[in-house]
């Protein structure tokens, strides 16, 4: 019985990650506003009713990567040892998603970046975001035991704009380097003391 609930657990996983990685290819092809759900459907070889069982909209599917990492994230530094260094604990998360996960394909980034400009999706992009920093800041907060409210929110965000500067070398600039060796050049600068 366990292993059975495990296979459709797996399977509804690899579904929904064809419907993601079809929405993303379609929409950086030609745009969110001229993909439609029907599309991604198809392109994902599911029915629309299938679709609908995995995701509200196009939007939902194109975002769901952000999504699974956001929570894989937060995960990875919630189970870090608890005598370790906040600052240490999120790098170490960082370093443990990119050994589970493997280093992502600059195309793949390319392909996000691209179909994420849309307006509607970047308003939900920051709204993601501003939900990784809170979950970021309690598990800081929690690590650490401390009652200062404005160290795990200056840790959060500090690390988080790391992160973000990383991919953007990565992608914008279509640095040479596997993206977890720009993450890390970047995540040395700012733990340097300025």
């Amino acid at each position: 019985m366990e292993s059975t609930a495990g296979l459709r657990e797996r399977k509804k996983a690899e579904t929904r990650q064809a419907v993601h990685e079809a929405a993303l290819r379609l929409c950086a092809e030609h745009g969110l506003d001229n993909v439609t759900v029907e599309a991604i459907a198809d392109a994902a070889n599911i029915s629309r009713r299938t679709f609908s069982n995995y995701f509200a909209g196009k939007e939902d599917a194109l975002l769901y990567g952000d999504e699974q990492r956001i929570r894989l994230l937060v995960e990875r530094v919630r189970s870090r040892p608890p005598e370790e260094p906040a600052w240490q604990a999120l790098r170490g998360a960082v370093r443990d998603l990119y050994g589970e996960l493997g280093e992502p394909e600059v195309a793949w980034a390319v392909r996000a970046r691209l179909a994420k400009r849309h307006p509607a999706l970047l308003a939900r992009q920051l709204a993601n975001h501003a939900a990784l920093e809170r979950e970021l800041v309690q598990a800081i907060t929690d690590r650490d035991g401390t009652a200062d409210p404005v160290r795990p929110r200056v840790l959060a965000a500090g690390f988080l704009v790391a992160l973000r500067i990383a991919t953007h070398m990565w992608t914008d600039e279509q640095e040479p380097r596997p993206l977890h060796e720009v993450m890390k050049q970047v995540l040395d600068h700012m733990e340097a003391p300025f």
